[in-house]
């Protein structure tokens, strides 16, 4: 009887923990599966060195935000959730419009979570870091030397992934290193 209850102990702990891994898998494929998708720009941190092993560093325009950002709520600490409230430009580029402490009721909005408490402030949603096969990493370390597009896949809720980051190419929108100026919301306001 010993031996039974402790195979089932056992047993149990085991699909419990494969539960939780599942569990962690599916929450962060949840905005490739049913998330909308958008085009923004992207430039590499360094493009000198860009690709150490299969991965790329990557920045956003809306990755930093200027000071009077959110000069007006006082007291952000680092990790604290923040809202990047995103449109869409007469290309189809998505630019940082707004910034929130709450999550908007409307809109295209990513959330990400406050790296640091000085100016430029700077934001982190997940998206900063690109895996791709050895081939195609070489490929983009050339093609990205002037930006490019990243293609991202929004819930409703705020949550992001990153889904393919492809080379500028002339016409399809412009390639600018700066955040655009955002417009500041205080809680409760609809960006």
């Amino acid at each position: 009887m010993k031996r039974s209850a402790t195979t089932a102990g056992l047993l149990l702990a085991i699909l419990l923990q494969v539960g939780v891994l599942v569990g962690m898998v599916v929450q962060a494929a949840t905005p490739l599966w049913t998330g909308s998708e958008l085009r923004v720009e992207v430039m590499p941190v360094d493009p000198r060195s860009l690709f150490r092993g299969n991965y790329a560093r990557l920045n956003y325009g809306f990755s930093r935000l200027p000071e009077e950002a959110l000069s007006e709520f006082l007291g952000l600490r680092v990790g604290e959730v923040v809202y990047a409230v995103l449109k869409p430009d007469k290309e189809g580029i998505y630019r940082l419009s707004g910034v929130a402490l709450e999550r908007p009721a409307q809109g295209v909005f990513i959330r990400g979570r406050l790296m640091n408490e000085r100016a430029p402030l700077r934001v982190k949603y997940g998206i900063e870091a690109f895996f791709a096969p050895k081939e195609k990493a070489l490929q983009l370390e050339r093609d990205l030397v002037g930006g490019g597009i990243a293609l991202l896949m929004v819930t409703d809720d705020g949550r992001v992934a990153l889904k393919d980051v492809v080379p500028h190419e002339p016409g399809k929108g412009t390639v600018t290193t700066g955040p655009a100026a955002p417009r500041v919301t205080s809680p409760g306001d609809t960006p």
